[in-house]
């Protein structure tokens, strides 16, 4: 077994310029939180490396909605990271309905640089029933 304690605190800035990267889908420098060889397993995604993480994301989110990423709580250890969280997503077709569902992510952290996330675990939803 191994034991882990955490703080709950505000989300630090590299966690914040990330979604903010995805929010207005410019995908640039927020995305340097990550190792050159992060993994990132979001849902069914398996993508392997910082630029694949960055450039499926974008295809992702180009496929017809925007999204708005809210905190709700961030909780803090030197080698994982957990983030619970809500995002709105507003679609491009008119009709379909706006949903706001609940999303939680993992970030474990590099243990050679812990500035950097080496994988990241997430998912979101369900967007409905």
């Amino acid at each position: 077994m191994t034991t882990k304690t955490f703080t709950k605190t505000a989300p630090p800035a590299w966690l914040l310029a990330m979604w903010k990267e995805i929010d207005d889908k410019t995908f640039g420098k927020g995305f340097d939180c990550f190792a050159e060889d992060a993994v990132c397993n979001l849902g069914v995604a398996d993508w392997h490396g910082r630029e694949a993480i960055r450039n499926n994301l974008r295809q992702f989110i180009d496929r017809g909605f925007t999204a708005l990423h809210d905190v709700v709580e961030f909780w803090d250890s030197p080698e994982l990271k957990v983030f619970h969280g809500k995002v709105a997503m507003r679609f491009d077709d008119p009709g379909i309905a706006p949903v706001r569902p609940t999303m939680v992510h993992f970030f474990y952290m590099d243990e050679n640089d812990r500035t950097k996330v080496k994988h990241w675990i997430g998912a979101v939803g369900p967007t409905g029933f």
